[in-house]
C-alpha cells in the first residue's frame, strides 16, 4: 500500500492566529460540562472558610442557595451536594433522614433553581460516627459490606424523594450500584440516573476534602474497599460490574494521576464518563497561585482540557463558577 504524500507539509501554518487554532481544536471545554460541589451544613448565615481548600465553604442551606444561583447565573449547569450533620451515629441516621441536611439543600435548591441540575453524593461516612464508608465490625475492626448496602440504598431514595436529579454513590461497596436502583425503581423513580463512583482509588489527593466534609475515619484508613492505586484492570472491572447493576454514567476519581484510567474507561465502555477534579488538586493549584508561581487561569484551563482529553464528558471541579467566566473571556 502507497503511503500518501505530505509535499512541504507544516503543522505550523494552522497555529498562525488565535481564530485559527480555535477552529481546528481536536478538543473543546465547555462550561456545560462542568459540576461544582457544595457542601451544606445546618444553621442559618453559616459560610465557613475551609482552610486547606482556599476560596470553598461549608454552607448553609440559606447561603448555599445563593451561592447556587450565582453560579448557575454564571453559566455551571450542576451541583453536586455533599452533607455535614449535626449528629452522627453508628447507623448513618442523618444520612437518609427526611429533614436531613442534604434533603433540606436539595429541595431548597430545586424550588430556587429548577433548571439547575441536583447531583447527590450517596455515602455514610460524614454520617458516621467513625467516618467509614459504611457499618463497621468494631471486634475486627473492619467494613462490613453487605449490611451498609440497605443504608446506601435507603439514603439515594430519600434524595430522590427530596428532588434530586441524579444520585451518586461514592461508598465502593460492593453491589452498591444494584441495591440502589433496585430501591428507587420500587420507590417509582425508574427515571433517576445513577452516576456510580466506578473506580475511587485510596488516594492522598483527598487529604483537603476530609477536612470539608469532616469524614477523617476515627481508625485504620479506606484501603480495604477504595482502589489501590497501582490498578488499572481492577478499574475497568469495577465499571464493568457497576454498569452492569444499572450505573448510567461513571465516574474515575481523582482525575490527574488518573488519566490513563479515564481514558481506558471511555474507550472501553463508551458511557457518559466523569472526570472528579478532587480538593488536593483544586488546592495546590490555589497554593502556587497564590506564591505567584503559575498562571491559575492558565493552569486550571490546561489541566481541565486534558481531562478532556483523556475521554471526561463531565468535570467535577471546585472551580466550575471561575472556569465559565474564563471561557467567555
Amino acid at each position: 500500500m502507497n503511503r500518501p504524500e505530505f509535499p512541504a507539509c507544516r503543522p505550523r501554518r494552522l497555529r498562525q492566529t488565535p481564530v485559527l487554532r480555535r477552529m481546528v481544536a481536536e478538543t473543546q471545554l465547555s462550561a456545560h460540562q462542568l459540576v461544582l460541589p457544595f457542601f451544606a451544613r445546618p444553621g442559618k448565615k453559616v459560610r465557613r472558610p475551609i482552610g486547606s481548600m482556599p476560596g470553598v465553604f461549608q454552607l448553609s442551606v440559606d447561603e448555599l442557595v445563593k451561592d447556587a444561583t450565582a453560579a448557575y447565573a454564571a453559566g455551571v449547569p450542576a451541583v453536586l451536594l455533599f452533607g455535614i450533620p449535626d449528629r452522627k451515629d453508628e447507623r448513618a441516621s442523618g444520612a437518609y433522614a427526611r429533614n436531613g441536611i442534604v434533603q433540606q439543600a436539595v429541595r431548597a435548591v430545586k424550588r430556587e433553581l429548577p433548571g439547575l441540575l441536583v447531583i447527590t453524593d450517596v455515602c455514610v461516612c460524614e454520617y458516621m460516627s467513625h467516618g467509614h464508608c459504611g457499618i463497621v465490625h468494631r471486634a475486627a475492626g473492619r467494613v462490613l459490606n453487605d449490611p451498609t448496602l440497605p443504608l446506601l440504598a435507603r439514603t439515594a431514595v430519600s434524595h430522590a424523594e427530596a428532588g434530586a436529579d441524579v444520585v451518586a454513590p461514592s461508598d465502593m461497596m460492593d453491589g452498591r450500584v444494584r441495591a440502589i436502583r433496585t430501591a428507587l425503581d420500587a420507590a417509582g423513580f425508574v427515571d433517576t440516573p445513577i452516576l456510580s463512583y466506578a473506580a475511587k482509588y485510596a488516594s492522598a489527593f483527598y487529604g483537603p476534602f476530609r477536612e470539608a466534609a469532616e469524614s477523617a475515619p476515627q481508625f485504620g484508613d479506606r484501603r480495604s474497599y477504595q482502589m489501590n492505586p497501582a490498578n488499572t484492570e481492577e478499574a475497568l472491572r469495577e465499571v464493568a460490574l457497576d454498569i452492569a447493576e444499572g450505573a448510567d454514567m461513571v465516574m474515575v476519581k481523582p482525575a490527574l494521576a488518573y488519566l490513563d484510567i479515564l481514558h481506558r474507561v471511555k474507550t472501553t465502555f463508551g458511557y457518559p464518563t466523569a472526570a472528579y477534579a478532587v480538593s488536593a488538586e483544586h488546592s495546590m493549584i490555589k497554593a502556587a497561585a497564590a506564591k505567584g508561581w503559575i498562571d491559575e487561569r492558565a493552569v486550571t484551563l490546561e489541566a481541565l482540557l486534558g481531562m478532556r482529553r483523556a475521554g471526561a464528558d463531565i468535570i467535577i471541579t471546585y472551580s466550575a463558577m471561575e472556569v465559565c467566566g474564563w471561557l467567555k473571556g
